[in-house]
């Protein structure tokens, strides 16, 4: 499902009053909501679909597969999903 079918769900959801316009700010309030809780590093919990946070990922040696010359790369910052305890959907 892609941003504009959730956008779709959402509008079928809340009723033929809504316009597609309204269902897409609500769709975008609650990325936007998400987006700026990790920004201040703290993860968003939405029980019973999951929690995303920012996973800190220390440096590490790697090494160039065409020289085989070793190489430190920086440690960086990652987002992570982590699935709820929900119903589970069978795919």
């Amino acid at each position: 499902m892609n941003k504009a079918e959730l956008v779709e769900a959402v509008q079928k959801t809340l009723g033929k009053d809504t316009s597609k316009a309204q269902a897409e700010r609500a769709v975008e309030a609650v990325v936007e909501g998400i987006k700026g809780g990790l920004k201040k590093g703290k993860p968003v919990q939405l029980v019973g679909f999951g929690t995303f946070k920012v996973a800190n990922r220390k440096a590490r040696l790697g090494v160039n597969p065409k020289t085989g010359e070793e190489d430190q790369d920086q440690g960086f910052q990652e987002r992570e999903i982590r699935r709820g305890q929900g119903p589970q959907v069978q795919a």
